[in-house]
């Protein structure tokens, strides 16, 4: 690995623009790295308590025992001008200079969609997220997202579930992962042919201001971004800003005008900055993607409980108790019968004791 690179990815003070100034200056991040000092972190713009801390972190700098640790841990590093770099990343105009990378690179090549969505995430957001992923793997998108709690994970989740590969871009470095809950989730998605992404150097700390600047990433990866659940002022309605600053699509999920949850999603869509989707298939058409068939079910109740069932059920969720009023089943009887009728893929569970007509 070069080390004058790894250096400026440590000092993580290099943006775009001061990196094309320093290139223009000097020829190489090489030539530039012997000239690591006050004067030059002041021209780059950097405010003094900015230069205090890189001067302070050239101090702790070991080249070798860096570029071991990422060795151990199977991480690679690349700078924006390595042929490897995502090409759709590049196109972006703050693109990150330096990317640390987990898993399979090559997966950013093939098609890729952004699904985000809020940390406090509803059973209806759930379902939002189990119901539009596996037909976007089904059509060979990657999935990308940012592998916080809540939507973000689901996402992984329900790629994983459906076979797919998906893609997870960090707001920290790659030495841990936060929240720790995810951790193991981390570890499937490589395991499935997936990938880890952060622009952060290896130790660097989640900060309030590093999941915003990760979601650029998350944006600049993709084709277009699907805000599946968002409530006004959260990090996908960011995304989902950087997506149409970037020229790419964005599409966002409806959901109750009551619901909070979703206040950010029916903004983007009254703005005219989001288009409204109710199913992937619409995505994938206007992304110019071909959506897999969905066939109607052709399920045929098997006995009169279950016509009952099926003649009160929607795709709408309903309780066990709205269901056994408006069938005039008895709990035991209506609880045997779903039972039966999930098991033929006739309906579904979608938590919280809720049913919906799959």
């Amino acid at each position: 690995m070069n080390q004058a690179h790894l250096l400026w990815s440590f000092l993580n003070v290099l943006t775009k623009v001061r990196y094309d100034a320093l290139m223009e200056v000097y020829g190489s991040l090489e030539d530039a790295a012997k000239h690591v000092g006050e004067e030059l972190l002041r021209g780059l713009g950097c405010r003094e308590e900015t230069v205090r801390d890189t001067l302070m972190k050239m101090e702790e700098w070991n080249p070798s025992f860096y570029a071991r640790r990422l060795d151990k841990s199977g991480t690679r590093f690349l700078t924006i001008a390595d042929a490897e770099y995502p090409s759709r990343l590049r196109e972006i105009g703050d693109p990150p200079v330096f990317l640390y990378a987990r898993g399979d690179l090559s997966i950013l090549d093939q098609p890729c969609i952004a699904l985000v969505g809020t940390r406090g995430m509803s059973q209806y957001g759930r379902r939002v997220t189990g119901d539009l992923v596996p037909d976007f793997v089904s059509a060979g998108m990657v999935t990308v997202s940012g592998l916080a709690e809540g939507i973000d994970a689901e996402v992984a989740v329900q790629t994983l579930k459906a076979g797919g590969r998906t893609v997870a871009v960090l707001g920290h470095g790659l030495a841990t992962i936060y929240p720790r809950d995810n951790a193991e989730l981390a570890e499937e998605i490589i395991e499935a042919g997936g990938l880890l992404l952060s622009e952060f150097p290896f130790d660097f700390p989640p900060d309030k201001y590093t999941f915003p600047s990760r979601n650029r990433i998350v944006a600049g990866l993709t084709l277009g971004t699907v805000v599946l659940e968002a409530p006004e002022g959260s990090g996908a309605i960011i995304t989902a800003d950087l997506a149409n600053d970037y020229g790419r699509d964005v599409f966002a999920v409806p959901g109750s005008i009551y619901d909070a949850n979703y206040a950010g999603c029916a903004e983007l869509i009254r703005k005219g900055h989001a288009r409204l989707i109710t199913s992937a298939s619409q995505a994938l058409q206007e992304l110019g993607i071909i959506a897999p068939e969905h066939p109607v079910s052709s399920y045929e109740p098997q006995t009169e409980e279950e016509g009952k069932i099926m003649a009160v059920l929607t795709t709408m969720p309903q309780s066990m108790d709205d269901l056994a009023g408006r069938s005039a089943l008895d709990a035991g009887t209506l609880n045997a019968a779903l039972t039966m009728m999930e098991l033929q893929g006739a309906v579904k569970n979608v938590g919280g004791g809720q049913w919906v007509r799959a």
